[in-house]
């Protein structure tokens, strides 16, 4: 565990040799909606394959850099693309970004993820809030010794996702005429997508959606303290809801047609976390 320390902190001194800004929060956006980027007034690109020992994305739709900039004066960082454990990193590097981000003082992470409906009511295309989570199969990132700079041994699980930052999300869809699904996210391993006997057991289980991330990020980021906050993007029914075989084409396709609202929904909760970056805590 002390190596693992060790890198996310050579990590942290490549990144600071870079730039010195601070994000006060940070977007890490998933497949298909890396395009969101655009919307940041920019004051640094990193690309992931410029800091040593850095996890870089192998994964169509998922750029490999991290945007640094402001939204409506607020000092973001943007992931343009994530890591999963799927394509072979230990879990400790797929969650070495959200830690870095926390070191370099991000107060509130904004989740995003493509995701396969569960819910029979959903639909591709949606965008669901994310009220909680499940993991299955993906190993927990704080397994093996505590690093206790990080946080502490034992973090509580019982609200991951801040209730007061679920309220601002769902508020600002309403004001800017945004349906939007609420619901329980699930991690599994990937990359196969899930059989259909695996997405009865989800929905038996009360999962809404299923992915192949977020929740170590989550876990990792809760470990730290930050405040989380988390949007799916429904990009297609899950295996034996619909006729349609599987494909990550799909998946780009359905987050392509969600872009709109989807860009919408973050720059204003974005504009509306001020309260929220403004509190001494």
């Amino acid at each position: 565990m002390g190596q693992i320390y060790e890198k996310l902190k050579k990590c942290f001194e490549d990144v600071r040799k870079r730039t010195d800004f601070e994000p006060k929060a940070a977007i890490v956006l998933g497949s298909g909606l890396g395009d969101y980027a655009e919307n940041i007034q920019v004051e640094r690109e990193i690309s992931y394959s410029e800091l040593e020992g850095f996890p870089v994305s192998t994964v169509p739709g998922h750029a490999g850099k991290f945007i640094f900039g402001y939204i409506d004066g607020i000092p973001v960082a943007c992931m343009k693309g994530r890591v999963h454990y799927y394509e072979g990193y230990p879990v400790s590097d797929v969650v070495l970004p959200i830690r870095l981000l926390g070191l370099m003082g991000t107060r509130i992470l904004f989740l995003t993820n493509a995701a396969g409906g569960v819910n029979t009511s959903f639909h591709a295309g949606d965008l669901m809030l994310i009220k909680d989570h499940i993991s299955v199969f993906a190993p927990n990132p704080l397994i093996g010794p505590n690093i206790d700079q990080l946080g502490p041994r034992f973090p509580d699980m019982s609200a991951v996702y801040d209730r007061d930052l679920q309220k601002l999300i769902i508020s600002t869809a309403k004001e800017n005429r945004i349906f939007l699904q609420q619901g329980v996210y699930a991690q599994m391993t990937g990359p196969s997508y899930e059989s259909p006997a695996e997405i009865h057991m989800l929905r038996t289980l009360g999962c809404d959606v299923v992915g192949m991330s977020t929740v170590v990020e989550a876990i990792a980021a809760n470990h730290m303290g930050m405040k989380i906050c988390g949007v799916s993007c429904i990009s297609n029914l899950a295996a034996g809801m619909s006729e349609n075989p599987l494909s990550h084409q799909e998946v780009q396709e359905a987050a392509d047609m969600a872009a709109p609202n989807f860009k919408k929904l973050v720059t204003e909760t974005v504009r509306g976390m001020k309260p929220f970056l403004s509190e001494d805590k």
